[in-house]
């Protein structure tokens, strides 16, 4: 969650939304680590956890991520979710939660939909404090 910080700071110093998503395999060694380039690719789907499961697959050489883990540093969104699930990740530990666009603990639950075909654990909360932090001080400047 360390590098998922980091990305996510470096997400907010070029002005994107700060989002930072790091994907490990089974033995814990990093296969792919990302951040939010939504505004630098003009592309609207270009989040954090969507680049790491490409980059993921891509480092592998496989279609499935089956023993693999994502680290993110905010509640993954719905199209996310869906990503997750379809890539078969075993495990998501998100830092902040997202009340309003979350939809793993928050929202449509999607891991707990019986049209979900793939049941990810997940678990919130893991630096949650200073991701917070990182989220409340880049939306400050906005406004």
């Amino acid at each position: 969650m360390e590098e998922a910080l980091s990305l996510a700071q470096a997400a907010a110093d070029a002005g994107e939304v700060p989002v930072g998503a790091v994907i490990t395999d089974g033995q814990g060694r990093l296969l792919a680590a990302r951040r939010n380039e939504m505004r630098k690719l003009n592309d609207a789907t270009a989040h954090a956890e969507l680049l790491a499961i490409r980059d993921a697959m891509a480092a592998s050489g496989r279609d499935r991520l089956e023993q693999c883990d994502l680290y993110v540093t905010l509640e993954p969104c719905t199209m996310c979710a869906g990503a997750i699930a379809h890539a078969r990740l075993r495990r998501v530990y998100y830092a902040a939660e997202d009340v309003k666009g979350g939809a793993v603990d928050n929202g449509v639950r999607f891991f707990h939909q019986p049209s979900c075909n793939h049941k990810v654990e997940a678990m919130g909360g893991l630096y949650q404090v200073r991701a917070e932090k990182l989220l409340k001080e880049f939306f400050a400047t906005k406004r």
